[in-house]
């Protein structure tokens, strides 16, 4: 694990629904299937599950793979959140280095790395990390780590050369789906959502999340692939 690349189409097109907090929420997203769902350790975030019982999250079904979302956090601290919860994707959110991220991967940890997107696209400093890492996660930039609710410039991806997949994220909202599909290029794995599917924070609303899901999954070939690529053998 951790050390192949890929870059799926978009018919292996993965959802991740992040933030999430609530056992009862939790369950009721369980129930549409998304391949992630994120749960943010950041006591900052109105998102934080630091107090989330493990048992919310250790009782997923198989196919429904939990992230641990961290901002500059040890790496100590990292792994024995990531024990109690039954956690083996981590997504770090802050200004992690390369080579904290290579420890966690030499841990057996799938590691995501999330980038903020600023005006000026810039891609150079992602390069660095293309070792270290098995997907990058490209979010709007913001002092918050995520979770603004805001787009950056989808088009700036057409400059992405690298082949570490990515994930999409950033202000991503119900009525995206059209938008989705034309950001589709090689490299891109799937979505990130969050803010704007919910009630409250934390709190995510069922009905926008049927309605979306249902509707990006008839672009897709076949059902929904609930193998990631980074445990396919290629």
């Amino acid at each position: 694990m951790g050390s192949e690349k890929a870059k799926p189409c978009h018919a292996d097109m993965m959802i991740k629904v992040c933030g999430m907090r609530e056992p009862e929420n939790i369950l009721a997203v369980a129930s549409l299937t998304p391949m992630l769902m994120g749960f943010i350790f950041h006591k900052e975030s109105p998102r934080d599950a630091s107090s989330l019982n493990p048992d919310a999250v250790k009782s997923l079904p198989p196919f429904i793979r939990p992230v641990g979302v961290f901002v500059d956090k040890p790496d100590e601290y990292i792994i024995s959140v990531c024990t109690d919860y039954s956690i083996k994707i981590v997504q770090l959110h802050g200004s992690e280095s390369p080579e904290q991220c290579l420890r966690l991967k030499r841990r057996g940890y799938t590691v995501f790395k999330a980038f903020g997107i600023g005006n000026n696209n810039d891609f150079d400093n992602v390069s660095s990390y293309e070792e270290a890492v098995d997907m990058f996660l490209f979010d709007t930039q913001s002092a918050s780590h995520g979770g603004s609710g805001k787009k950056f410039d989808w088009s700036s991806l057409e400059s992405y050369n690298l082949d570490t997949p990515y994930l999409l994220s950033g202000g991503i909202g119900p009525d995206d789906v059209d938008a989705i599909v034309k950001a589709v290029r090689p490299g891109m794995a799937g979505i990130d959502i969050n803010s704007r599917f919910e009630t409250s924070p934390g709190i995510k609303d069922i009905n926008k999340l049927i309605n979306f899901i249902l509707s990006l999954r008839k672009f897709n070939e076949h059902e929904p692939n609930t193998t990631p690529f980074w445990e396919k053998k290629i």
